[in-house]
């Protein structure tokens, strides 16, 4: 298996109403957060501000992780209910709309917290 090098490599490697889908959570963390830099980490899509770390996205079989951190989650627990979190993580399910808007504040507030 190839090293995924680049975001578009990563996103390419998915069926393509994944890589749709894949390509809107991108726009939506590059639109909240212009100053963001891309790059791969620990094999998966991040955005990093000033080498720091700032949000990683992950695609799986049935769902779509985001990991903005613990403090993100904590400060968005109202909002993300209805989603399956962890302390690291929220998984939206590929079967049910993507909340788009949702992911855009996550990474605005991470932008000033």
């Amino acid at each position: 298996m190839q090293e995924t090098k680049t975001i578009d490599d990563y996103i390419s490697s998915f069926p393509s109403d994944v890589q749709i889908i894949l390509q809107k959570v991108r726009k939506t963390i590059v639109e909240a957060n212009p100053d963001l830099t891309e790059t791969i980490n620990y094999g998966v899509p991040t955005f990093k501000l000033s080498e720091k770390n700032i949000v990683h996205f992950w695609a799986f079989k049935k769902h779509i992780s985001l990991f903005p951190w613990p403090e993100a989650i904590e400060v968005f627990s109202a909002k993300l209910s209805v989603y399956k979190i962890s302390k690291w993580t929220i998984q939206f399910s590929l079967d049910k709309e993507i909340p788009y808007e949702l992911i855009w504040e996550i990474v605005r507030y991470k932008k000033n917290p």
